[in-house]
């Protein structure tokens, strides 16, 4: 294994990935396949509504987190968001993975609260894949910007190898 480049991070608004969606999900790393049974009992825990992020939404979570990103040092290579999750492919800076996700959940979620949005956001946790090479990198940031319209805000060095 390589020197870690940069990670791509998965969240989602609060219930609308339960576990055991039918289209599959993610706990502590591992992909699992749909459940029924406990779908049905994950949604009878979800309390209040499914968020699902309208467009001026989306653009001021996308905003928001490449703002902070930017200001707190950190460099952001795609982003992408949905009605009902967030894409980032960032580059590894040092700071843990779990703060940055954070600092962009809480800044977006009271940006969004900054325009009259109520209640609770975002789903507790989230996914992370290591980047340890170059083409592990490119490949995400073409998922991100594959699965609609991702912003790729990612730039070559003299090499021609992403930093």
């Amino acid at each position: 294994m390589g020197k870690t480049l940069g990670y791509h991070i998965t969240f989602t608004t609060y219930g609308t990935w339960l576990q055991g969606d039918k289209r599959g999900w993610v706990k502590d790393g591992k992909i699992y396949e749909g459940d029924c049974e406990l779908y049905n009992m994950s949604e009878k825990q979800v309390e209040g509504k499914q968020v699902l992020l309208g467009k001026n939404e989306r653009d001021v979570v996308r905003e928001t987190i490449c703002r902070k990103a930017e200001s707190i040092g950190e460099k952001i290579l795609a982003i992408l968001v949905w009605s009902n999750n967030v894409h980032i492919v960032i580059k590894y800076s040092g700071r843990p993975v779990e703060e940055l996700v954070r600092i962009f959940k809480n800044s977006a979620a009271v940006a969004l609260r900054g325009n009259e949005f109520k209640g609770r956001v975002w789903t507790r946790g989230f996914d992370k894949r290591f980047c340890f090479d170059d083409n592990a990198l490119r490949a995400r940031i073409e998922y991100v910007n594959g699965h609609g319209k991702g912003k790729s805000l990612e730039t070559k060095n003299e090499t021609g190898g992403l930093i």
